[in-house]
């Protein structure tokens, strides 16, 4: 059982914290637990879908067998790996930031333990779709990202992000936002693969370049000056 994934609530209580969630989220988009707690009391049948599409795919067969998952003592060979590689990619997106990937929260508030590690692993594979699809991690890469997460998973607490963090932009910034990152999160998201029916550990070996083609994956573009 992953730790601390059941935490059981009555109906009024999964609403309470859905709500409390999606308020303190709008005001605190930094708030990855509020998120999280948010994507969990809401995400419940979109999970149970992902779940669904994994038993499905071979690839997302061994991951729900095997249950990897992204913390430093599992991924940390990906510092070591050729430059060119899709693990060095990542390594230098988490060096770079001085992320860790030990930082995400734990899952509190699935009903299985099958479900938890889904949960877990969609919060867990976020950094390799930042990667992936070359994007930021301010605020309009991270709403772009979210837009791509909605259409993978049709997680609503993806579009309540987006729509949090649209609300925060200044005027430029929604302009580039709905005139180049919205239009391209939506092609992206529709044109690439499965995400969460990919085994990504078990890939950080090949070229970087190779594995966006394989999975149909439209890196972000540098927005008009």
């Amino acid at each position: 059982m992953i730790e601390g994934a059941h935490t059981p609530l009555k109906r009024w209580q999964q609403a309470a914290v859905a709500v409390g969630s999606a308020v303190g989220a709008l005001l605190n988009p930094r708030r990855a637990d509020l998120i999280a707690a948010l994507g969990e009391t809401t995400g419940k049948p979109s999970f149970e879908r992902v779940l669904e599409r994994m038993k499905r795919s071979p690839e997302g067969r061994a991951v729900l067998l095997e249950r990897p998952r992204v913390i430093s003592t599992k991924v940390g060979h990906a510092w070591d790996l050729p430059p060119n590689t899709f693990g060095a990619a990542y390594a230098n997106f988490m060096g770079s930031r001085n992320f860790s990937p030990d930082d995400r929260p734990p899952v509190r508030f699935m009903d299985t333990d099958e479900l938890a590690y889904v949960a877990m692993r969609a919060r867990e594979v976020h950094d390799f779709w930042h990667t992936l699809f070359d994007l930021p991690t301010n605020l309009i890469g991270e709403s772009a990202l979210k837009v791509i997460e909605f259409e993978q998973m049709y997680l609503p607490m993806c579009m309540l992000s987006v729509v949090g963090g649209t609300a925060r932009f200044n005027e430029k910034q929604r302009k580039l936002f709905f005139q180049h990152y919205f239009p391209w999160a939506v092609r992206a998201g529709l044109q690439c693969t499965d995400l969460m029916c990919i085994y990504y550990e078990q890939h950080f070996h090949e070229d970087l370049e190779d594995v966006r083609r394989k999975w149909g994956i439209l890196p972000a573009s540098v927005p008009p000056t």
